[in-house]
């Protein structure tokens, strides 16, 4: 089973601690149904699993603090991913535009 998971790109120590994260995010929450509940949930999971090496590889992080990110990653959820998304494309247009100007 752990070998089916790492194949499709599923670590499931960085995913528990999005996990945790999340439910963090959720228990600050006042109005919470199943279905914001469930979304919040996977949202804060898949970011923490999918972006977290990201994040260590941009930002040359030592692994150590992998978990770490990954629980903040969990709760902050689509939030995260959207600053995340936006800080590289910030970064992407910064260095269009330098190549432009050459």
């Amino acid at each position: 089973m752990k070998q089916i998971l790492q194949e499709i790109g599923f670590n499931i120590g960085i995913s528990v601690a999005g996990f945790f994260g999340s439910l963090i995010l959720i228990s600050k929450k006042r109005k919470n149904n199943l279905k914001t509940t469930f979304f919040a949930i996977v949202t804060g999971v898949a970011s923490a699993n999918y972006i977290t090496p990201i994040i260590i590889d941009i930002t040359r992080m030592d692994n150590k603090y992998e978990m770490s990110v990954a629980f903040v990653l969990g709760f902050l959820g689509v939030k995260g991913v959207e600053f995340f998304s936006e800080y590289l494309m910030d970064k992407l247009d910064k260095n269009v535009n330098n190549t432009d100007s050459q």
